[in-house]
């Protein structure tokens, strides 16, 4: 039977041949990179040797939606082309990278990160049309759903409460919803699109409204991050995700992975 003997030496847990879990700093040493596959073994190593993975109670789970439930990038970078062609507005060709890079934060600072240099008018007209073009063409295209996010929902949704919180656009959940087929998955949103707050107070009036008592929140971003740390709720970080958090506790590679933790705490 393997022996457990974790170590403090460099901060990434591993497996040695001989079956003893210890730490070492190896992905930190010049010309190794953690792939995908390393760091879910890593994260399952992880759950095995650190005692506050267990102790974290939930009885609800707040979701991102983008970069965490789907991506719409592509959908999205040709609504925006098509709206520079509608307004006359020269400018480039827009990719789903410039789309994906912007994700996350609400949608009128997306448009002025992508479009920084142009006139005021130019941002403003390309911020309304946008959000309404995004909609649209998301309701007759969709998005991709990331693996296992259907399945997985579907087998939450019968152990907790879900709920979505995200700085899209107002009308956007709505359209994931109804385009995914899942809406009867979550008990409820909130998005920057209607009260025009941050992600940390409309997580806080999410959690508030519906009287959660130990929700976590799962997302892909240093902002959700964030946001989870200022209402003081657990984060679960969606590493297959946009975006990285390094520091992040608790981290998942794949949203079977996070399934499976989450129904073992049900």
């Amino acid at each position: 039977m393997a022996s457990f003997a974790p170590g403090k030496v460099g901060g990434s847990t591993h497996l040695s041949a001989s079956g003893v879990i210890s730490t070492c700093d190896c992905w930190a040493r010049p010309g190794i990179t953690p792939t995908r596959r390393t760091r879910s073994t890593v994260s399952r190593i992880r759950r095995m040797v650190d005692p506050s993975m267990s102790k974290i109670l939930v009885d609800s789970v707040v979701f991102d939606l983008d970069g965490t439930l789907w991506d719409t990038s592509a959908t999205c970078a040709m609504g925006w082309n098509r709206v520079l062609e509608r307004l006359g507005i020269p400018f480039r060709p827009i990719t789903e990278h410039d789309v994906r890079r912007v994700t996350g934060t609400p949608h009128e600072q997306c448009i002025r990160e992508v479009f920084a240099g142009l006139p005021e008018a130019h941002l403003a007209a390309l911020a309304a049309e946008t959000a309404v073009e995004d909609v649209r063409l998301i309701g007759e295209r969709g998005g991709d759903l990331f693996p296992h996010v259907d399945a997985g929902l579907k087998q939450l949704a019968v152990r907790y409460p879900l709920f979505i919180v995200s700085n899209c656009q107002a009308g956007y959940i709505e359209t994931f919803q109804r385009w995914s087929g899942l809406g009867d998955c979550f008990r409820d949103f909130e998005c920057w699109g209607h009260t025009g707050r941050t992600k940390p107070a409309n997580l806080k009036m999410l959690i508030e409204r519906n009287g959660l008592r130990h929700p976590v929140f799962v997302g892909d971003t240093p902002g959700d991050q964030a946001a989870a740390r200022e209402c003081r709720v657990p984060f679960l970080h969606a590493d297959y995700g946009f975006g990285r958090c390094p520091d992040a506790a608790h981290r998942f590679s794949s949203f079977a992975e996070l399934t499976g933790w989450l129904l073992a705490r049900a």
